[in-house]
């Protein structure tokens, strides 16, 4: 078993398909049509996949689409833990719309899960010997918002360092929980942690403010074009973004959370991990769908941020 755990309680197929123009009431043929296995904790450990890391994934899946879901992720180079439920896993659907360069993304909201499909989960944890838990993603309808909480409980008692990526109330009750080692909201997301606007320096004082208080070790922060700012006790760094021909936002946070994981997973620095973070959230960007990032492109954006001679002018220490 990898020492990085990934889990979706809430998977998806994913078809994403190209087109010209979407219309309203005619029939709108679709072309390039790729089928993907997706959810936040999934896209992580195929992102560490892709890095040529080693990840298992942990998901809840049934019914035929289940089987589906199942059957593609024998199909990865992951580990895989698949707990039965009764519902179906939801399958989503992206067009890209070529005329415009727009994307549309719907996302139904999946199976109702029980109390009871969740404990075995709860159960694994608790044996799991992993070094890395990450959860990310939506919660399925029916389980309680301070599900990730419990599970950051878990990571505690067993000295896994609990990496958090979700939104609304699961994640005001692992805030509140405590015990995260690496926190990763878009400012959107921290926005409504916070309960108001915020712009990026009142973000990285909040940020400073939960750090402080022990219940998160480290947030790493997305800012879009503006780039992504890390905060620890130590201080907080701000990078800018790469600049990247866009194709597709699809997996770009859950790229730089895998990148960040892998890389720290094999030594490097928090600051090192947050810059393959950078770079893997640019990479996954430039690829169509539901691709992801490739390692050529993340290494090789790595590669461009660490040769930018002005690199202490784009990334300045300020106290926490």
């Amino acid at each position: 078993m990898s020492d990085i755990l990934c889990i979706t309680l809430n998977p998806t197929l994913d078809l994403s398909n190209e087109v010209d123009r979407v219309v309203p009431t005619h029939k709108v043929r679709v072309r390039n049509q790729r089928q993907d296995v997706g959810g936040g904790g999934i896209n992580v450990a195929r992102v560490v996949a892709e890095l040529g890391g080693d990840a298992d994934a942990l998901v809840l899946s049934g019914g035929a689409s289940g089987t589906i879901l199942a059957a593609a992720l024998e199909a990865l180079p992951i580990g895989r833990h698949i707990f039965p439920i009764a519902g179906d896993v939801r399958i989503a659907f992206m067009v890209f719309e070529q005329e415009t360069g727009q994307e549309y993304r719907f996302v139904p909201e999946g199976p109702v899960v029980t109390e009871a499909e969740l404990q075995p989960v709860l159960d694994f944890l608790e044996t799991h010997p992993a070094r890395y838990i990450v959860a990310s993603g939506s919660l399925p309808r029916g389980l309680g918002p301070d599900t990730y909480a419990r599970m950051a409980k878990i990571a505690r008692r067993t000295g896994a360092r609990f990496v958090l990526d979700a939104s609304g109330e699961a994640l005001n009750a692992a805030i509140s929980e405590g015990g995260i080692f690496l926190f990763k909201p878009s400012l959107s997301e921290l926005e409504k942690l916070a309960g108001h606007s915020l712009d990026i320096e009142a973000a990285r004082v909040f940020a400073g403010d939960l750090i402080a208080r022990g219940t998160v070790e480290h947030v790493a922060l997305t800012l879009g074009g503006d780039g992504a700012m890390l905060i620890s006790a130590e201080g907080a760094v701000r990078m800018p973004a790469i600049s990247v021909p866009v194709r597709s936002a699809v997996g770009a946070g859950d790229s730089f959370v895998g990148a960040m994981v892998w890389a720290l997973s094999h030594g490097q620095t928090m600051r090192e991990a947050f810059r393959f973070g950078l770079a893997a959230g640019a990479a996954a960007v430039m690829t169509p769908g539901t691709e992801l990032c490739r390692r050529a492109d993340i290494l090789n954006l790595y590669g461009q941020a660490c040769a930018d001679q002005h690199e202490e002018e784009a990334a300045r220490w300020v106290s926490a």
